[in-house]
């Protein structure tokens, strides 16, 4: 086992804060990522609860329209929730990285290759993370689009 110097001086503790700042700003970036990730699972959850009923209370050409709707809400679902899991593994491998930085520098163990490694993939699950997210947006803006034939609806004039 390494056994951690007598005496650390000020500038060791220093380089080591300053090598663990930018995976720490990251972690930042990753918590308003999960904040927006959060943020819309409830708007796609809210969303659910309101097409429920009128899934439960529809017939024929409107019941199989909230079908589909509710199905793309339960994969809309699925993958923030995988977007929120990715980020938050890549938010601890982060953290795993923070410390071994420490943990290095005050014991003088050699951690740089487990770093590397931690912090590729982190950027790999975060990654995943922003690719999932991506997916999801693209699926809900198909979704948002105007039926085709409310665009072509017209209203009697006599009415």
């Amino acid at each position: 086992m390494v056994q951690a110097p007598s005496s650390l001086s000020v500038t060791t503790v220093a380089e080591i804060v300053q090598l663990a700042v930018a995976p720490v700003f990251l972690l930042a970036g990753l918590g308003a990522f999960l904040n927006v990730c959060a943020g819309r699972l409830s708007r796609i959850v809210d969303r659910s609860r309101k097409v429920e009923p009128m899934l439960l209370e529809s017939r024929g050409d409107e019941h199989d329209r909230w079908l589909a709707e509710i199905q793309l809400i339960d994969r809309r679902m699925g993958l923030v929730s995988w977007a929120i899991f990715m980020s938050v593994l890549s938010a601890l491998l982060i953290c795993t990285v923070v410390v071994l930085l420490f943990a290095g520098g005050l014991t003088g163990a050699h951690f740089g290759t487990a770093i590397a490694l931690l912090f590729i993939a982190s950027m790999l699950t975060i990654g995943t993370g922003f690719a999932i997210f991506m997916f999801e947006t693209f699926l809900a803006s198909r979704a948002v689009r105007v039926r085709s034939e409310l665009l072509q609806h017209r209203v009697d004039e006599g009415e």
